[in-house]
């Protein structure tokens, strides 16, 4: 048998870009998850405010392929990936200066805070205290790599001790 006729092996689609939406809390928790120790510049940060729009590009790291990196003995990895959240009403933040263009932040979390009608604050902890809350209509976000995954430059698995 040629190898063009084999069944593709089901660790040949660890490849394929994740694009994920998010639109009420259980969904939300599996982004956090993916995104946890994500990082990126503030100049990355973006908001629309005409269209009601947040982004984040990052680099987040590859939860979901850590496993089999360890287990084959191959370099952990991070794609680069949006984060974009629409309905955004309103935009507050601590310890992110937009103008420091050389300020890394890590993204350890996001939650939402449900309210009336669907309307709601959603919040991304930064590593050293900083957040970012969002006041939005209806939660609605999308997570969607936009590159290749590359190796990890630290080539660690972020650790959080206890």
């Amino acid at each position: 048998m040629s190898d063009t006729n084999q069944d593709a092996r089901f660790e040949d689609g660890a490849e394929a870009p994740l694009r994920l939406i998010a639109m009420d809390e259980d969904d939300l928790q599996v982004i956090s998850t993916l995104v946890q120790d994500a990082v990126f510049p503030a100049s990355e940060i973006a908001w629309d405010a005409r269209h009601r729009r947040f982004a984040l590009l990052l680099n987040r790291f590859r939860w979901e392929d850590a496993p089999a990196a360890k287990r084959k003995g191959r370099p952990v990895e991070r794609v680069q990936t949006v984060l974009s959240i629409a309905d955004v009403l309103k935009v507050q933040s601590q310890g992110v200066n937009r103008g420091e263009k050389d300020l890394i932040l890590s993204l350890l979390s996001l939650s939402f805070n449900a309210g009336k009608d669907g309307m709601g604050r959603l919040e991304l902890v930064l590593a050293g205290d900083g957040a970012i809350a969002l006041e939005v209509e209806a939660l609605d976000v999308t997570l969607q790599d936009v590159t290749r995954p590359y190796i990890a430059p630290s080539r660690h698995t972020p650790e959080h001790p206890e």
